[in-house]
């Protein structure tokens, strides 16, 4: 069986083509910046050898995207399952065969994950468009964190709003903090830091999520690259009263704020490293402010779960920004956990040198997301 998996970030594509039972990569793609001014940056490689590389590409769109990702691929004749690193869908937690109920219950929560929800809508329409024999399959985000304990869960408002409209604690990023659960399994106390264009901590006890950074949205935790992350909710309000319409409130929550909004630039870390460097002091504002809200979470979770075993980067940022590591680690020590410079600089798995364990491990999202599928259309066959 030939499963794509589609995983569609808040500013990135990544797409990963497997041939099941064996689980051998047969092609792989990508799209960064997606949506940016200046241009995309797209990587396809197949198991072959025949590799792309285009600095200069036009992906405004994430169908745009999905399109260039399709053609080099030779097209998706023979492509058997498409499969979705999802977010949410209301009413269908886990992993489902994607149909019109499943489409509705996204819709639904539109509101909760207007970025993310409206981009899986997208790429899911237009794949079963490009691949219409193909069977499509979501695996949402929020499965792997049903395991954490309702108290943790539940938000101090009348809970009529939990009971009526379900406004409770969720947690995405499922697919790489199970990841980081698996290949971390003989460690009792980990926290996982997904790291990248959209970020979220993740306290896992015994394997299971016990903790989330995210809440009952994707707009919690720590500051994103252009999501504000955690704030005073009354700030909503008070602008609202001083006259600000609701949209421009709504895009400085979900697109001109986070990493970009303080730094007035980029909030890709990459440029933000680039131009402190230059003396930029908000871009370099926009970075303390990031490595302190990880370092935050880092320290109430290890609280929570009564010390640290295993601290684990991964994501974008952090597999390859030794520099976010070493800031974040820096004041950890009473923790247990310090770094290996030498080894942070080559981004080695093991960049520990504490009692605490410290790894930097390359998320596999889309393998998690492709075994998902197999085990779903085996059952169903």
């Amino acid at each position: 069986m030939k499963i794509l998996v589609c995983n569609a970030g808040s500013t990135s594509l990544k797409f990963k083509v497997y041939a099941f039972p064996e689980e051998t990569v047969l092609a792989r793609g990508r799209v960064e910046r997606v949506g940016a001014e200046a241009g995309s940056l797209y990587f396809f490689e197949s198991a072959d050898g025949r590799r792309v590389t285009d600095d200069k590409a036009r992906a405004r769109t994430y169908e745009e995207g999905i399109e260039r990702f399709l053609r080099d691929l030779g097209g998706a004749e023979d492509v058997d399952a498409v499969a979705y690193k999802a977010v949410l869908s209301k009413g269908f937690p886990g992993v489902h065969v994607i149909d019109e109920n499943v489409m509705d219950g996204m819709r639904a929560f539109l509101s909760v994950a207007p970025v993310h929800n409206r981009a899986y809508i997208g790429a899911i329409e237009a794949f079963q468009r490009l691949a219409p024999n193909a069977v499509h399959v979501a695996s949402f985000e929020t499965a792997f964190h049903r395991t954490v304990p309702f108290h943790r869960r539940v938000y101090g408002v009348p809970y009529e709003w939990y009971e009526k409209y379900g406004v409770a604690r969720m947690g995405y990023h499922g697919a790489s903090h199970s990841h980081i659960a698996s290949q971390l399994a003989g460690y009792s106390r980990v926290v996982s830091c997904h790291l990248g264009g959209s970020s979220s901590i993740c306290a896992i006890r015994d394997g299971k999520s016990v903790d989330t950074s995210f809440g009952l949205s994707l707009q919690a935790g720590v500051t994103h690259v252009n999501r504000a992350g955690d704030i005073d909710p009354y700030i909503m309000p008070f602008l609202l009263r001083e006259g600000m319409p609701y949209d421009e409130v709504l895009a400085g929550l979900e697109k001109k704020g986070g990493l970009a909004g303080i730094a007035g630039m980029s909030g890709d870390m990459r440029d933000l490293r680039a131009a402190a460097g230059r003396g930029n002091e908000r871009a370099a504002l926009a970075i303390r402010v990031f490595t302190s809200d990880v370092r935050r979470y880092i320290g109430a979770f290890a609280a929570e779960m009564g010390g640290l075993d295993a601290l684990a980067f991964t994501g974008g940022i952090g597999e390859n920004d030794a520099a976010s590591r070493r800031e974040i680690c820096e004041s950890l020590g009473f923790l247990g956990v310090e770094i290996d410079e030498s080894k942070n600089l080559a981004n080695e798995r093991m960049i520990g040198r504490g009692r605490t364990a410290v790894f930097v491990i390359p998320a596999d999202e889309e393998r998690v997301v492709a075994e998902n599928a197999w085990k779903l259309l085996n059952r169903e066959a």
